[in-house]
């Protein structure tokens, strides 16, 4: 399968629910389950060259699901912004993991996570007795930690939400690649097809932001496809909230029992040198993988990024 198909996953919450997206790779029936959470702003086809080297290494034996969580992509945007935080999306995860083991029994569960969705990653694999089809096996933690530098932090909240409109694809993938440069070297090619995802026509977005699917070939002016809203918990935070979100990521993260790889972009100001050789002696003892010339975060669309997690998942 050279293309994803869309499908969604109904998910609770304390004002009504809301429906979650996800794009699934592979064969419907394949007990080998490969989860792929993406950043903060970010949707799942950022994982499409990453599920397309799976898919070929397993010749097709896989199912690779890369979800959009709440708020970002075709998922629905929450009724209250304050729920855009990772109790809500580890929840969420595991209501699609219910359907998809519903559909067919998961007999093997590895997951990776960029940013953001290391965070929900850890948040699966570190709490004890959680209601998983399966044990997670293998985890892939893309640049991020139980730490992260307030430095980011601020970086991140300056941005975030302020996407305003954009009279072409191009134009758009212009600015965003002025705030991500970090992401490290790309072709125009590349670059624009990580782009293509995050854009939605402004007159195809409804007021509320609930899931539609809309294409970028219908024209512009374009708008990024996520509720500015999920920047209000991260301005929220006071040093105090994120000295016990720090303590408790790390408490989740030495639970964990996978085996873990960490990948870290060398130049990364997320995820800093000393917490990455942290988490390669505590917990999981993770195998600690860097990439040079990289920053926050690695893309996992150049060779040497994507291959390093299809042998770690399929070796």
């Amino acid at each position: 399968m050279t293309e994803p198909t869309l499908r969604f996953v109904e998910c609770a919450d304390a004002d009504g629910g809301h429906r979650m997206a996800y794009w699934q790779w592979g064969e419907a029936q394949a007990p080998h389950v490969v989860l792929c959470v993406h950043g903060l702003t970010r949707q799942g086809r950022d994982f499409d060259v990453l599920a397309r080297a799976l898919l070929e290494r397993a010749k097709g034996n896989i199912r690779v699901v890369c979800p959009d969580v709440v708020g970002r992509g075709h998922s629905d945007w929450l009724r209250n912004p304050q729920g855009y935080q990772l109790p809500t999306y580890a929840a969420d995860m595991l209501a699609l993991l219910a359907q998809l083991h519903a559909e067919m029994a998961i007999g093997t569960l590895d997951c990776v996570g960029t940013s953001m969705g290391g965070l929900i990653g850890m948040a699966l694999a570190g709490v004890p007795k959680l209601p998983l089809p399966a044990p997670i096996r293998r985890l892939v933690l893309n640049d991020v930690g139980p730490a992260i530098s307030q430095a980011a932090v601020e970086r991140i909240g300056a941005y975030v939400g302020k996407g305003g409109r954009h009279a072409s694809v191009e134009g758009a993938a212009d600015a965003m690649w002025a705030l991500s440069t970090s992401f490290g070297a790309h072709t125009r090619e590349q670059w624009l097809a990580l782009s293509r995802h995050m854009l939605v026509p402004a007159a195809q977005r409804s007021e509320d932001g609930s899931a539609k699917v809309a294409s970028t070939e219908t024209g512009g002016p374009y708008m990024l496809h996520y509720d500015p809203a999920i920047a209000l918990p991260i301005r929220a935070l006071t040093p105090e909230t994120a000295a016990q979100g720090e303590a408790a990521m790390w408490g989740l993260y030495e639970a964990i029992s996978a085996r873990t790889l960490l990948l870290r972009g060398a130049l990364s100001d997320l995820l800093t040198h000393e917490t990455a050789q942290a988490m390669g002696e505590r917990g999981p003892r993770a195998r600690v993988v860097e990439f040079e010339e990289v920053g926050h975060a690695p893309t996992l669309v150049p060779p040497d990024q994507h291959r390093v997690v299809v042998d770690f998942l399929l070796e």
